[in-house]
């Protein structure tokens, strides 16, 4: 009697992707002086694993406005023969940024929620990833993003910085202050 072959599934390809996939952190900002890698270098080292799979990467954009900020939230989905799995992430739109028009801030943000929609997709680890410019010490948050945390007024805008926030979403106080605040907001809606 003949064993049957397993079925192949998007899964089994997202995982050998997952695997393989090599991103190098080859840019370099030398005036905060680290390395990153850019959503480009990822697409770079992505292309010829998904053409070895027969499979497509393809990226979808809204904005959305919040408290007067706009945020890009990029969905990326992955289609293999299979089937289809997909993520996504959000980045916020800088109010102004030194030698950008207005379609230039966008663009930049498009390409930042993609880079990390592509890293959580892809599993491309990013915890020492400098390019957040929070310059964190190790068991410490900013206190940029703890005043965001507090600061917070909605549950809806701790769900953005959640999704921002990937570097830190395994870090035992970035959950409790979210769970915290989470907590307090719900407290306050309930009165």
């Amino acid at each position: 009697m003949e064993s049957k072959k397993p079925q192949k599934t998007t899964f089994d390809v997202l995982q050998d992707i997952q695997s393989r996939l090599k991103a190098p952190k080859n840019q370099r900002n030398s005036f905060g002086g680290y390395n990153y890698r850019s959503c480009e270098d990822i697409l770079t080292a992505l292309k010829p694993l998904l053409a070895e799979h027969h499979s497509t990467i393809v990226f979808a954009d809204t904005l959305y406005e919040l408290a007067g900020r706009v945020y890009v939230r990029t969905e990326v989905t992955l289609y293999t023969p299979y089937g289809e799995i997909s993520t996504n992430a959000f980045a916020r739109e800088q109010a102004v940024k030194k030698g950008y028009d207005e379609a230039q801030i966008t663009g930049a943000t498009s390409s930042y929620a993609r880079k990390y929609a592509l890293n959580a997709l892809f599993a491309i680890d990013d915890t020492r990833d400098p390019d957040t410019q929070d310059n964190r010490n190790e068991g410490a948050l900013p206190s940029k993003l703890v005043a965001r945390i507090s600061n917070a007024q909605t549950v809806d805008e701790l769900g953005v910085i959640w999704s921002e926030s990937a570097t830190y979403q395994a870090d035992a106080t970035f959950k409790a202050l979210m769970s915290q605040r989470k907590h307090e907001l719900q407290d306050a809606q309930a009165l």
